[in-house]
C-alpha cells in the first residue's frame, strides 16, 4: 500500500487528488497549479505502475498461490478495490504492507482504518487483516540501498545526504520513535555502505505547504556549506521512498539539483530500489513474518 497519485495531468484531477490526501480540505488553486506544473514536468508519476510491478514481483518470489495487489490509500487502484477482489476470491488472512519501511502510528495509521472500514462494509466474507509495522531493519532492504549509494559514488568518496520526508515539527515532536526509525535507517545504510563518519549527513526534504516550521535541515541547507568545504560533487541518497514518484523525480531530480548545482556543486542521486531484487526480497520477509511461513529451502 501507497499514496497513490492523481489520475491524470489534468488540473482538476490533480486538484481532486490533494483533496483526498488531505482528508477532504479545500486546496488553494495556486497550490493546485503548482502541484499540476511539477506532474507535467515530469511527464506524471510512474508509482502506480512502479508499485503493481513490485507487487506482480512479490507474488512470484512468495510463490504457492499467494495473491499480491497494489492497494493505494488515495486513488486507484484502491484499498477498497483489492481488498474486495481478494474477498471475491476467498483469501482468508491477508497481510498490509505500508511501503514505507519506518511506521508511525499518527501518520500511516489511516491505512489501517481504511481496511476496517472496508473489511465492515463487506461483511462475514471480509479476510483477517494484519497491517506489518516497521521494517526498516530488514537486510535485504539495507543491502540493496546500501548497493546503491555504492554505485551513486562510484568510488569516489564525495559527501553522501540521506533523506526522509520532512514533518512539521509539531508532529515530529509526538512521533519520537518513528524520528529514531529513520536516523537508524540512515546509520545504517551509511554503515553497510562503507561511509565515513563524516562523509553523510541525514536530512530532510519535501518539505510540505502547511504553515508552521518543517523539520530542519532541509537537503537545501547543506548545499552552500558542502561547497564551501571544497567538496565538487554531492550525492542525494532518498532512503525512506521505494520507488520513483513525485518527491523523488521533481523535489530531487528537479529541486535538489538546481539548490547543488546553483552551489557549484555537480550532482548525483541513487537509482530508486523500484522492483530491485532486494527489496522484493525484504518484502517477502515481512510477508512470512506476519503470517509465519518459513522462507523456502
Amino acid at each position: 500500500m501507497t499514496y497513490g497519485s492523481p489520475a491524470s495531468l489534468k488540473e482538476v484531477d490533480v486538484g481532486r487528488y490533494l483533496a483526498a490526501v488531505r482528508g477532504g480540505r479545500p486546496t488553494d488553486s495556486t497550490l493546485v497549479q503548482e502541484f499540476t506544473r511539477r506532474y507535467r514536468v515530469i511527464g506524471g508519476s510512474p508509482l502506480i505502475e512502479r508499485t503493481r510491478e513490485q507487487a506482480a514481483a512479490l507474488e512470484r518470489r512468495l510463490g504457492d498461490g499467494t495473491l499480491v495487489r497494489a492497494a493505494m490509500r488515495f486513488s486507484e487502484p484502491s484499498i477498497e478495490g483489492a481488498l474486495r477482489e481478494v474477498a471475491d476470491a476467498g483469501v482468508r488472512h491477508l497481510v498490509g504492507v505500508i511501503l514505507s519501511p519506518q511506521y508511525s502510528p499518527l501518520l500511516m495509521g489511516g491505512y489501517s482504518r481504511a481496511i476496517d472500514a472496508v473489511r465492515d462494509a463487506i461483511g462475514p466474507s471480509a479476510p483477517e487483516v494484519s497491517v506489518a509495522g516497521p521494517w526498516h531493519r530488514e537486510p535485504a532492504l539495507i543491502a540493496a540501498l546500501a548497493a546503491r549509494v555504492r554505485e551513486a559514488l562510484d568510488g569516489s568518496a564525495d559527501p553522501v545526504l540521506l533523506t526522509a520526508h520532512s514533518l512539521p515539527r509539531t508532529v515530529a515532536e509526538r512521533e519520537p520513535d518513528y524520528l529514531d526509525q529513520l536516523r537508524v535507517s540512515a546509520e545504517l545504510v551509511a554503515a553497510a555502505a562503507g561511509l565515513a563518519a563524516d562523509q553523510w549527513r541525514f536530512c530532510w526534504q519535501s518539505a510540505g505547504h502547511e504553515p508552521g516550521e518543517w523539520m530542519k535541515p532541509d537537503f537545501a541547507d547543506l548545499m552552500p556549506g558542502l561547497a564551501a568545504a571544497g567538496h565538487r560533487r554531492v550525492v542525494v541518497a532518498p532512503i525512506q521512498f521505494l520507488a520513483d514518484h513525485l518527491e523523488i523525480l521533481y523535489d530531487v531530480d528537479v529541486g535538489a539539483r538546481e539548490q547543488a548545482e546553483s552551489a557549484g556543486l555537480a550532482f548525483r542521486r541513487i537509482r530508486s530500489l523500484n522492483a530491485d531484487p532486494g527489496l522484493i526480497e525484504a518484502l517477502a520477509g515481512v510477508v512470512r513474518r506476519e503470517r509465519r511461513v518459513p522462507a523456502p529451502g
